[in-house]
């Protein structure tokens, strides 16, 4: 036996300890997807050593044919899962497994609720991945070497997943990787060829490289000098090279837990193979569930690339836009080269094509996904229509398919979550309508209540309600769909076109001309605060309202803005008031000036208030409203 040297214990680190006492607990219902992580584990380092040795073909080391064996020992209670691939080195097994690498990780600890069941979902989100072998082993064994090593710098790995490690330097003849599991008294079950087979059969089926046990010789005479025989458990072939009727569902939602490091079901999911002036094949999904990391634009994304069969690289972002990093998924070309860099996929013109062609792909899916499975687009909308928004201002050329795909609460809802889609909208215009009205703000509370939407009510109008962070942003770059403008009813002098008649236009000309004095007076009272005072035609209840210039950034987008520490140039609103309403004919009959203007202020910052603004002298409007609170009572 050879001797361990160099032999320490270190300490997990603080996120490691938290993780493993979550899996352990969590996800303990799901016990035996260890077998499937560790198996997507060692088909992974099979790939990684089959893309190094394209370079380096001494790599292979007399051993070409990359596998991974899954043996167990019933009396010892072990189950070990071994590779031929590309092995760690003594830091490699320090960085791997002993720490967790990815950014966000406190975040997503943060974000664990104790709650088991809320808690295994969010897990399966930030992946598994060897710290699953915890679930049903009180100990665990890892030996490794590194291809390309000699056998002197083999490496001992072995914990029992609390609180340290120990790793030591051995003599490994065989590169790759040998993990041994020590079973947990009550999981002595798993040292079972029956049950072993099965779980290979059912999480791993899909795995392209062989994954061999011993051949059960049931009633053969065993012959003691023979050697032993190892044979496929799996089908041992690329999944997205099979022809799609060939492959049933259960394989397709395995294979997809295998890439995501997932364990829930994905949403929906389309294989297609493309002939022609490129050849390649692609089989993209779409989760159920969000990564804890989605809102870091920078953090690794994109599609599993092979060229060939041969694996390239895991995160490869060239093949769709940003705003669809969520999309999971392998591509598989046959035109790129071997030794193809993410440099040389930038300067490629077949990525471009590659790229727009999979992008209309995802959003058909998606398109397919909202007619005929609603439910479950809601499910997609709810986690990730934010992203989704990013679209129309990052992909000019499928803008309008992207806002087919948006959802919007409206005033033909009752509730936030009740969503409606641009072309239902469209189905529901009244006669003479040739806009989209929409209405911005922070609150889904605030903004159907906004004075904003009197007229529209009054004349059966729907209007959409947008309350994300982004929406005012993505308006920006939203101007119209299927030849319909968008306009914002809190923007300029609204012009509801054929919607007004011309005899309400001739009535709203004559009020405005004999209010002319009293919209000079409140202009002259607030002067320093707005822009312009003119008499509104979108007031049938309210006595005041706040517009914004034609030009200028909206609330909500200057609060985002001013927030990102961005000085914004000052910009006065304007001021729209409802004179037939009885506090504006009262304040017309106002003689006294002061009173006049501590009256106009007051429905000025009442005004401001009502758009969901912070009131810029808060103090000043109290004092007002007591003083004429005290007069009302005198």
């Amino acid at each position: 036996m050879t001797t361990e040297t160099q032999s320490q214990t270190l300490g997990f680190q603080t996120e490691v300890k938290q993780l493993l006492h979550l899996m352990i607990h969590s996800l303990y219902s799901n016990k035996e997807i260890f077998l499937r992580e560790l198996i997507s584990n060692a088909s992974d380092a099979c790939d990684k050593l089959r893309f190094q040795a394209l370079h380096q073909d001494g790599l292979y080391e007399d051993d070409p044919q990359l596998k991974v064996r899954l043996s167990f020992d019933q009396q010892a209670g072990t189950v070990t899962i071994a590779d031929n691939g590309i092995g760690m080195s003594r830091q490699d097994v320090i960085d791997n497994l002993g720490t967790i690498a990815k950014s966000g990780t406190a975040d997503f600890l943060k974000n664990l609720s104790g709650d088991q069941r809320k808690d295994s979902q969010l897990i399966g989100q930030f992946g598994v991945g060897f710290y699953s072998a915890f679930i049903v082993a009180d100990k665990v064994d890892v030996f490794t070497r590194k291809a390309g090593l000699d056998s002197s710098e083999g490496v001992h790995w072995s914990s029992q997943g609390e609180g340290d490690f120990t790793i030591a330097t051995l003599d490994v003849a065989e590169r790759g990787t040998r993990i041994v599991l020590h079973l947990k008294e009550g999981e002595k079950d798993f040292a079972n060829s029956w049950k072993l087979r099965s779980l290979v059969r059912k999480y791993s089926d899909h795995i392209s490289v062989p994954v061999e046990m011993l051949k059960d010789n049931f009633g053969e005479e065993q012959e003691e000098e023979k050697a032993p025989e190892w044979e496929s458990v799996n089908k041992a072939t690329a999944l997205w090279t099979r022809n799609r009727s060939e492959v049933k569902d259960e394989e397709y939602t395995e294979f997809y837990k295998h890439i995501a490091h997932d364990y829930t079901d994905p949403l929906t999911w389309s294989h297609n193979k493309v002939e022609g002036k490129l050849e390649y094949s692609s089989l993209l999904y779409v989760p159920s569930q969000a990564p804890f990391d989605l809102w870091n634009r920078e953090a690794p994304k994109g599609l599993k690339l092979y060229v060939q069969r041969v694996f390239i690289m895991d995160q490869a972002d060239q093949f769709l836009p940003l705003y669809l990093r969520f999309i999971k998924g392998v591509v598989d070309s046959s035109d790129l080269s071997l030794n193809v860099s993410r440099e040389i996929l930038q300067k490629d013109p077949a990525i471009d094509s590659m790229k727009s062609a999979l992008t209309k792909r995802v959003l058909d899916m998606l398109e397919k996904l909202a007619k005929n499975e609603p439910e479950k687009y809601t499910t997609f909308w709810k986690t990730f229509g934010q992203v989704l928004k990013e679209g129309p201002a990052e992909d000019t050329s499928n803008r309008e398919k992207v806002a087919g795909l948006l959802r919007f609460a409206s005033t033909h809802a009752n509730t936030e979550d009740q969503t409606v889609a641009l072309d239902a909208y469209l189905e529901r215009m009244g006669e003479g309508q040739d806009k989209i009205y929409y209405l911005t703000g922070e609150r889904f509370s605030q903004v159907k209540n906004s004075p904003h939407l009197e007229v529209f009510r009054k004349k059966g109008i729907e209007v959409l309600l947008l309350t994300d962070r982004i929406d005012e942003w993505m308006m920006s770059y939203l101007s119209e769909y299927k030849d319909k403008a968008f306009v914002d009813i809190t923007r300029g002098d609204l012009d509801l076109g054929q919607l007004e008649g011309e005899d309400e236009k001739k009535a709203q000309e004559e009020v405005a001309k004999t209010r002319e004095d009293l919209v000079k007076r409140i202009k002259d009272a607030l002067t320093d605060q707005v822009e312009e005072v003119r008499v509104s035609h979108r007031l049938t209840d309210s006595p005041a309202v706040l517009v914004i210039g034609d030009n200028d950034m909206g609330m909500q987008m200057r609060k985002i803005m001013e927030a990102a520490g961005q000085s914004m140039p000052e910009a006065k609103p304007i001021f729209e008031i409802n004179p037939t309403h009885p506090l504006l004919e009262k304040l017309d009959q106002e003689p006294d000036e002061d009173r006049f203007a501590d009256l106009a202020h007051i429905l000025f910052d009442q005004a401001a208030l009502a758009a969901g603004e912070t009131l810029k002298d808060p103090a000043s409007y109290v004092s007002r409203l007591n003083k004429l609170l005290l007069e009302m009572s005198a």
